[in-house]
């Protein structure tokens, strides 16, 4: 059985191995069937294989900071609450907001990551990208070429696939329905990523996020998560 203290001090292997550019540190956090959805909305990486290509595409090339604010651990599940700095290789820098939910396993007394689930808003870094002058141009444009000489043109459309969300109506409904359920509660930094809008959460001094989870084709809530 593992302590809270465990799983985080695990997890935090990844922004270590994002750091130094350890891309075989990286890969081996996750089990041989792991799943990285980043972003949430894309179409998933699954198996070292696809995991390492992701890695070549998105983090190889660029210099990554995380900047956790808040840690939450419920059972086998880590949830960050934070934001990253990307600058990437042509540049251009850009904050993404992020929740990320580390589903964890136990292999025979070791820890590895089952999903990364990565909810941030691909059209808003976009956006971000494209005000971010030459250097934001010029980094879009590297991007298409990565990732198609890693992933082909499937990966490629799997990954702008991640454009596709319940956007600012979901956000409005999931607003709605987590302010009905938690009197007393106060909700920022929300996020829709597919399926799904996350959002942090505050009760005084104490804080977590929420997963709203949408039916498919529809605004009709399915779920919801909270971690705190």
């Amino acid at each position: 059985m593992f302590a809270s203290e465990d799983l985080l001090a695990f997890v935090e292997g990844s922004p270590a191995a994002v750091a130094v550019h350890d891309r075989t540190a990286w890969v081996d956090l996750y089990a041989r069937d792991g799943v990285v959805n980043d972003p949430v909305g894309s179409r998933p990486h699954q198996g070292h294989d696809a995991i390492a290509r992701f890695y070549d595409t998105f983090i190889a090339p660029n210099t990554i900071e995380f900047h956790v604010e808040h840690d939450m651990v419920s059972g086998m599940s880590v949830v960050r609450d934070l934001s990253l700095t990307i600058t990437m290789s042509a540049g251009a820098a850009v904050t993404v907001p992020m929740h990320l939910r580390y589903d964890l396993v136990d292999d025979d007394g070791s820890l590895e990551i089952a999903r990364l689930a990565a909810h941030w808003e691909l059209a808003s870094m976009i956006g971000q990208l494209l005000r971010g002058g030459f250097a934001g141009v010029r980094s879009s444009i590297a991007l298409t070429p990565q990732m198609i000489g890693n992933q082909g043109v499937s990966g490629l459309v799997g990954f702008m696939s991640g454009l596709r969300s319940v956007g600012a109506k979901g956000k409005s409904v999931a607003a709605d329905r987590l302010r009905s359920d938690h009197d007393g509660a106060t909700f920022e930094k929300f996020i829709a990523a597919g399926r799904t809008v996350s959002a942090t959460v505050r009760w005084g001094t104490e804080r977590g996020v929420v997963f709203v989870n949408f039916a498919p084709g529809s605004l009709t809530v399915e779920s919801v998560t909270l971690f705190r």
